[in-house]
């Protein structure tokens, strides 16, 4: 998995492009399923009643222990996962 990171010396986070791999079981057959997820999609004029995006391209999750709350958020813009557009790929 490619990772990008910042120097630590100056305080800054590492960055890391998240995937989610789903396994679905039954009797006979595996499913596998990668989710990544793509380009924030926040409206961060909604409250104006316009249309504004801040313009990060892929959710990195900041440096938090998988499954915790501080994993859930991009450290590229700060939005939770929820607001990334989310790619399933087979």
């Amino acid at each position: 998995m490619p990772t990008s990171r910042l120097d630590k010396s100056s305080g800054e986070q590492e960055m890391r492009k998240h995937e989610v791999v789903m396994r679905s079981t039954t009797s006979s057959l595996t499913v596998r399923t990668i989710v990544r997820y793509g380009e924030c999609q926040k409206n961060h004029a909604a409250s104006i009643g316009g249309y504004a995006v801040d313009g990060c391209r892929e959710f990195m999750a900041s440096s938090g222990e998988e499954g915790s709350t501080a994993a859930l958020t991009c450290a590229a813009c700060g939005c939770h996962r929820n607001f990334h557009r989310r790619i399933v790929e087979d």
